[in-house]
């Protein structure tokens, strides 16, 4: 990652208007359509997290507001992108995983395999985020939620996507998630353009 001219950026009014923000986060909520991802995920075997992960990844590289993050006072530019998931670890509590984002889904799937394992054994974090710019996930997939409000610590100014269980219907399986965003690094556009992306990316997975 890099220090970039804020001013020098699409994002020069946002950084004026936000950085000093109380709470500069603003959290969507959308329901999703994901009955081809569960469908991929019972015929193929692979999770339904980390196939929620990679389509997150894949709708977050085409905006590219999510290649910028605001760190501290500073506005920062990243090449790559990463999706965080938490792990069950082997002490019974939760680790922080960081998956490096791979446009090849066997790829992207393999890392997942590998690096929740090793964080789950270990009870260690397995951290990119000095690096590339880290999408934060938590799936709460045992129980029925609407939606969540992340908390705003002012230290870490991350994008977060929270979801619960899905939801079965008689033609189509839901699930309802939570998206949250530094309104310096984003508007309401752009993160509305993210989740239609995201279903579009849903929709259209392949393995």
């Amino acid at each position: 990652m890099r220090e970039i001219n804020p001013q020098g950026t699409t994002r020069a009014y946002a950084f004026e208007m936000w950085m000093q923000a109380p709470n500069p986060m603003v959290t969507f909520f959308k329901t999703l359509d994901v009955s081809r991802l569960l469908k991929i995920s019972r015929k193929s075997g692979l999770k339904f997290n980390m196939l929620m992960c990679y389509c997150i990844g894949r709708a977050a590289s085409q905006v590219k507001e999510f290649y910028l993050l605001p760190v501290g006072d500073k506005l920062m530019q990243y090449d790559t992108i990463a999706v965080n998931t938490i792990v069950a670890n082997s002490a019974g509590e939760v680790s922080s995983c960081d998956l490096p984002f791979n446009e090849d889904l066997e790829q992207f799937g393999s890392d997942y395999l590998r690096l929740t394992q090793q964080v789950a054994e270990s009870c260690t974090d397995h951290d990119l985020s000095a690096g590339s710019m880290v999408i934060g996930t938590s799936a709460l997939a045992q129980y029925e939620i609407d939606g969540a409000v992340g908390m705003y610590s002012g230290v870490f100014n991350n994008p977060f996507m929270i979801w619960g269980k899905y939801k079965r219907g008689l033609f189509k399986t839901t699930l309802s998630v939570s998206f949250q965003f530094h309104h310096t690094q984003m508007d309401g556009a752009h993160a509305a353009k993210f989740l239609d992306i995201l279903q579009r990316e849903i929709d259209r997975v392949n393995v």
